[in-house]
């Protein structure tokens, strides 16, 4: 006998605990029910369902017709012909294989063979139920049976735990897939092959070594946060694909950190980004009473800064975004000081001039600085140095050690 208090309370703690609502779990039962009574005492073409009273614990089974005619199902089956037969038939003009008394159904014809457990003439449904159409259900109740039989009985367990999973994997989709794009936090799994497994208590996410930080060390039990970019549902269940060198991640710190972006009085307009060294982020105010980068650095820079200790001591350039081609690469370019830019619309190229001594600041170590640049931007960029400023030799300033001593004699 089925004991309904501890059944409502397992429904309960299921529905609270794996977030599967108990409507899905008593349609899993009731389909669960109707497998295991066709199994034993259902016929080849029925179509049985349950009905399971959770107040009363009893269960009710049907049999359910679908309506036809002649349009939908072919009434008359004609007999099988025998091997001696089939190689007597010849094609009919008409398109069906004809010879004596005997023919096939056209391979174009979609009608399904009548079968009277499984469907139900139009005529006779009609002095059943008035108003009946075609393609609707006819509903007959069925004795109800209270041994399924062992084998009846364990796969109706097997359709509840495969129904229970799925509605499951449906639960977790629905929530992490809302999620899609956002930062979620978790508590490292284990570190396997360089990849970091995280739990988030109902699905476990993956966050590959091309995903981290350079540098970073994860070990279990520490808390990660990451950019969610991916839910992939797999046969070994739900994998939430994670990134912490993704550009949106930055992004993201950013809007978590800065009001303003969160409401989209300041915009993030592009991120270029080489995780675990240097970033740039080019942003712009809707509001002109409102200053863009003073959102992001914060007072006293403690916003940026917040997100450089995230980032593992990643550095961050905040550039004002601008809709003159020749100011934003000038920004992009900071901590650089242009001098001139000439810009080629067509190719998107552009042509920058800086002083001899911002040569290598503009480039920066690498070439970083300048190919941050030209990501954030979108324009290619090319760098060369003001041939007509003055060299240091020129001003009398040294250059080597050398000239360094000759200085400290004459003084």
């Amino acid at each position: 006998m089925l004991d309904l208090k501890t059944f409502k309370s397992a429904l309960e703690q299921l529905e609270e605990e794996r977030k599967i609502p108990k409507e899905k779990i008593l349609e899993a039962i009731e389909q669960a029910m109707a497998a295991a009574y066709k199994k034993d005492y259902g016929k080849k073409g029925q179509i049985i369902r349950a009905k399971f009273d959770l107040e009363t614990g009893q269960t009710d089974f049907f049999q359910v017709k679908i309506v036809v005619d002649e349009s939908i199902a072919i009434l008359d089956t004609p007999p099988s012909p025998s091997p001696k037969e089939r190689e007597e038939f010849k094609p009919h003009p008409s398109g069906e294989v004809g010879g004596g008394e005997y023919s096939l159904k056209n391979a174009d014809d979609e009608r399904v063979h009548f079968n009277p457990e499984h469907h139900l003439l139009l005529e006779d449904a009609k002095k059943i139920k008035k108003g009946v159409e075609l393609n609707d259900e006819i509903i007959f109740p069925l004795e109800a049976k209270d041994d399924y039989g062992r084998i009846a009985a364990q796969t109706a367990k097997q359709v509840i735990i495969q129904k229970i999973r799925e509605a499951e994997r449906t639960s977790i989709i629905d929530e992490y897939g809302g999620k899609e794009g956002e930062i979620i936090s978790g508590i490292v799994q284990k570190v396997e092959r360089g990849n970091v497994y995280v739990d988030f208590n109902r699905a476990t996410g993956i966050l590959p070594a091309e995903e981290q930080i350079p540098g970073e060390f994860w070990e279990r039990g520490r808390r990660v946060r990451a950019y969610l970019y991916s839910v992939e549902d797999t046969p070994r269940g739900i994998n939430l694909r994670l990134s912490r060198t993704h550009p949106k991640f930055i992004e993201k710190l950013f809007a978590q950190e800065a009001p303003e972006i969160e409401n989209g009085v300041v915009e993030i307009k592009s991120v270029a980004r080489e995780a675990g060294a240097r970033s740039k982020i080019s942003v712009h105010s809707n509001d002109e009473h409102i200053d863009a980068v003073g959102s992001c650095v914060g007072q006293k820079g403690t916003r940026v800064n917040t997100i450089t200790t995230e980032l593992s001591g990643e550095k961050i350039d905040i550039i004002p975004w601008s809709a003159d081609p020749k100011q934003f690469v000038s920004n992009a370019l900071s901590p650089a000081k242009v001098i001139s830019i000439e810009v080629d619309e067509k190719e998107r190229k552009a042509t920058v001039e800086v002083a001899n001594d911002q040569l290598s600041l503009a480039i920066g170590k690498g070439g970083q600085n300048v190919r941050l640049a030209a990501k954030l931007t979108g324009w290619r960029i090319d760098i060369k140095g003001d041939e007509k400023a003055p060299t240091p030799e020129e001003v009398g300033i040294p250059t080597s050690d050398e000239d360094q001593s000759v200085r400290k004699e004459e003084k």
